[in-house]
């Protein structure tokens, strides 16, 4: 039983790739990562390499999966038990995003820990469009929508607090390949929802953003329905999404039309670390 690490992600795809593949709805956000680093490279996200890495049990199977781009925390998923004091032993981390159990694990070896964040995963069950439905309709982003997608994508960062990344990276691939969603009214753009890549027969919504001036009036809503529902149609077996359980407007919302909890995880921090 032990831990091994890498910053190549094909070497960990090789190793961990079947076992993240068993399980694509817990594991969304380490197989949308690993995509985009497969893709982009091991600087996708940040300047420094990715730090990943797979726990074989007894029997050989691998039994959990690490997936981090410093400075973000580490994603773990499907850890064992014991599992979790070898981690800790072995790498330096300061705060990782996990399911709760094991965020909880983790934080047993960490007094004076914080929470950072509980964020719920849904994924698309009937779906149900909202009601009353607002005025407007839906379009595919355009070349022509790039500077304002851009604004959104800082202005969405800026909301949750994180790095905005590579904006024009994400506006102009998702524009190119159809995963980026507007809804207009009065022929004025004022919502967007963009979808993952599908892998694994599933793709994950986000983001989801509305500027302040035009909030409250179900535009967040009718976008995330129309871009679950296409994806359906295009094919997809499971839609899915996160929201911050602080934000019970957001969260309100997705069940309104369709979404049910998966699971919560935590991003939890060590005592003194800056996350």
């Amino acid at each position: 039983m032990t831990w091994t690490f890498t910053d190549d992600v094909d070497v960990f795809l090789d190793a961990a790739g079947g076992s993240l593949a068993a399980r694509p709805t817990e594991n969304t956000l380490a197989l949308t990562v690993t995509a985009s680093l497969r893709r982009h490279g091991p600087h996708a996200f940040t300047e420094h390499p990715p730090v990943l890495g797979w726990w074989r049990g007894a029997d050989g199977a691998v039994t959990g999966t690490l997936v981090q781009t410093p400075p973000r925390p580490a994603v773990l998923n499907g850890l064992v038990p014991e599992s979790v004091g070898p981690l800790l032993a072995a790498l330096p981390l300061t705060g990782v995003n996990a399911e709760r159990a094991t965020a909880n694990a983790v934080a047993a070896h960490w007094p004076g820990h914080r929470v950072d964040e509980e964020q719920r995963l849904y994924r698309l069950g009937e779906p149900a469009p909202p009601s009353p439905a607002p005025g407007g309709r839906a379009r595919a982003s355009n070349p022509a929508d790039r500077e304002l997608l851009l604004r959104w994508y800082r202005a969405f960062a800026a909301d949750i607090g994180e790095s905005a990344g590579h904006p024009e990276r994400a506006v102009d691939e998702r524009t190119a390949e159809g995963r980026l969603t507007l809804w207009e009214d009065g022929g004025v753009p004022v919502s967007m929802a963009g979808v993952s890549p599908r892998i694994a027969g599933t793709v994950r919504v986000a983001p989801v953003y509305t500027p302040p001036e035009h909030r409250g009036r179900g535009y967040a809503a009718a976008v995330t329905a129309e871009v679950g529902r296409a994806a359906r149609e295009a094919g997809a077996d499971e839609v899915l999404l996160f929201a911050d359980l602080a934000n019970p407007t957001s969260n309100g919302v997705y069940v309104r039309i369709g979404y049910r909890t998966v699971c919560d995880r935590l991003l939890i921090s060590a005592q003194g670390s800056g996350g």
